[in-house]
């Protein structure tokens, strides 16, 4: 009886138990131990996930089975692909990634804010860098749904040559992914989030969207979609700039929102620094995204993702409602086990979906 099977049946709870007696990032690296497990297993046996079928969709001329998909942070390089959509998630992004190494902060960077079942990490893109992901993606035997690559700059590259690492990871990565999504978000990283601002972000969306139709034609491929992740602290008025640039330098779609360095609840761990993730970021990011899908109105060039305290099916059924196409989560799956996916789409197929 394999560990995944485990975690897959009705003694998640037993299991939960004892993973939570661990550190947070001990417990994870656990985890991530018996998933590589039962990922080599799958690739060995060229077994072919199912991916459930619910609300599915075509975006950039590609195939979604559903609208859930794995936010960045979880496999960060690993490439537990095959596993992964096992859980029955419809698109898998990874990272974030950044053109060289990274062991991230020092530890402890990850902590359980359990009474809310929320998370505050400081991991710092720890990551094998591009090279490494690039290598682990290209041995995957067959990809069953969409694979999106977070990328990024590297700590220790200042932010006058920002553009330069994620035109460098972009490069690596190119044929390996099925879109990018532009991380100038994470608080993580010391002044990533001024990426933000509109003076260094349009050079920046110009350099990448530049660098993905020159790679498009020198590989004889599909363009490859970008997306921009943006905070959830971001001001309300700086906004109207995200969207003009994005849409001026043809990005394909927003993904609102990463973490908050806010503390919008009160827990003894609330000193620790890091993006806080979990339930009770869920009225912010949904204001932006209602913000944003005002700004773009009918105009359906920008797709929107929508990620960001997400732990039932009434919190896609509304996110999609309001104007996402896609949502993503990440902390719900630490709480509530490898079966919550599945759980939250059977709920969600009855459901009615009326987009904005």
């Amino acid at each position: 009886m394999s560990f995944f099977y485990l975690l897959s049946c009705r003694l998640w709870r037993l299991i939960k138990f004892f993973l939570f007696l661990m550190s947070a990032e001990t417990a994870h690296r656990f985890v991530l131990f018996f998933l590589r497990k039962q990922n080599h297993r799958l690739q060995r046996n060229r077994r072919v996930p199912q991916i459930p079928e619910v609300h599915k969709r075509s975006l950039w001329g590609q195939f979604y089975s559903n609208p859930v998909g794995l936010a960045a942070g979880f496999d960060k390089g690993e490439v537990l692909v095959p596993v992964l959509f096992e859980l029955g998630f419809g698109f898998i992004e990874i990272g974030t990634v950044t053109p060289r190494p990274q062991e991230g902060n020092q530890r402890p960077r990850l902590f359980r804010l359990k009474e809310y079942q929320a998370l505050i990490n400081r991991m710092g893109f720890n990551n094998p860098g591009a090279q490494a992901v690039a290598q682990r993606l290209r041995n995957v035997p067959q990809r069953v749904g969409p694979l999106w690559l977070n990328i990024g700059k590297n700590k220790d590259t200042p932010l006058s040559a920002a553009t330069d690492d994620y035109v460098s990871a972009m490069q690596t990565l190119y044929l390996v992914a099925d879109a990018f999504v532009i991380n100038v978000s994470s608080p993580n990283t010391l002044g990533l989030r001024n990426l933000q601002s509109a003076t260094l972000l349009s050079p920046l969306l110009e350099n990448l969207r530049a660098e993905a139709h020159s790679l498009a034609q020198k590989f004889g491929v599909a363009e490859r979609p970008l997306l921009l992740k943006i905070s959830p602290d971001i001001a309300d008025d700086d906004l109207p700039d995200i969207v003009i640039l994005a849409k001026k330098f043809n990005f394909n779609g927003i993904i609102a929102t990463n973490t908050t360095i806010t503390r919008p609840v009160s827990h003894h761990l609330c000193h620790e620094e890091g993006g806080f993730s979990g339930p009770a970021l869920r009225p912010r990011s949904y204001e932006v995204l209602r913000s944003l899908r005002a700004l773009i109105e009918s105009d359906r060039s920008l797709t929107l993702v929508s990620v960001g305290g997400i732990t039932s099916t009434e919190d896609i059924r509304e996110r999609l409602t309001v104007g996402a196409s896609l949502v993503e989560l990440y902390t719900h799956l630490i709480y509530r086990g490898p079966e919550s996916v599945k759980l939250l789409l059977q709920q969600l197929k009855n459901a009615k979906i009326k987009s904005a």
